[in-house]
């Protein structure tokens, strides 16, 4: 959020703000004819464009990246941000207003998805203001990562541990440990252990969610004895 946000600050807020709706109608003037005066024509068609109306444009949107970490996307949260923006008054000048936007994030949601507050840009003559949107951004996180709704988690295990076997457990979303068992198999470098219902919600449904890939990052020994050797050779 480094850009300027209608002059154009963006924060994050920790503590609930207390919310206000804006007290701004139409802007602008209107120049009426005198009472006296009547027009020479009646205009009978749905689609008069005149020369003296000046069809308003919109300004471009302003994005901003907006970072929620694994455990926010999880179970759904509400991000408060206080923009900063300028408005035009009644009597044409302008002045800074400070408003609070509420994202309301839901379960699942993917990196990408977009929220769109509609015109909430600086006000300015002529003008309709911009619209300001939040793009939704995964934060790194410690322990998994975010394959669409699956996580992957990365088991460290020895060399003697994936030939021979071991029971550790793994970490999960929702704050359970579940336990893994090896011990009736040989565990290879591009192992992967699929374990259903533990990863994150389905946005579309999220009653249902991916899940839990575990892999494995082998730490091989850094070297041999000649009699270590000798034995792998006769077993191998």
């Amino acid at each position: 959020m480094g850009d300027n946000l209608f002059d154009k600050k963006v924060f994050d807020l920790d503590t609930e703000p207390d919310f206000f709706s804006s007290p701004f109608g139409g802007i602008g003037s209107r120049h009426g004819l005198g009472s006296g005066f009547r027009p020479s024509f009646r205009s009978h068609s749905f689609n008069v464009h005149t020369p003296f109306k000046k069809e308003q444009k919109q300004d471009p949107p302003v994005e901003h990246d907006l970072y929620v970490t694994l455990e926010e996307i999880y179970h759904g949260c509400v991000k408060k941000m206080k923009i900063s923006r300028r408005i035009v008054q009644a009597d044409g000048s302008s002045r800074k207003e400070e408003k609070f936007l509420a994202i309301s994030i839901k379960p699942g949601w993917k990196s990408g998805t977009k929220v769109t507050f509609q015109k909430e840009g600086d006000q300015a003559p002529g003008k309709i203001p911009a619209d300001i949107v939040f793009i939704i951004r995964d934060k790194p996180h410690a322990m998994f990562k975010r394959e669409g709704s699956d996580l992957r988690y990365t088991a460290r295990l020895t060399l003697k541990q994936a030939l021979c076997g071991v029971v550790f457990q793994v970490p999960t979303m929702s704050g359970d440990k579940l336990r893994i068992s090896t011990m009736q198999e040989i565990i290879k470098p591009n192992t992967v252990k699929r374990i259903q219902g533990y990863g994150l919600p389905f946005p579309k449904d999220t009653t249902r969610k991916g899940d839990l890939l575990v892999a494995f990052d082998i730490q091989f020994p850094e070297k041999l004895t000649a009699a270590q050797k000798e034995v792998l050779k006769d077993m191998l």
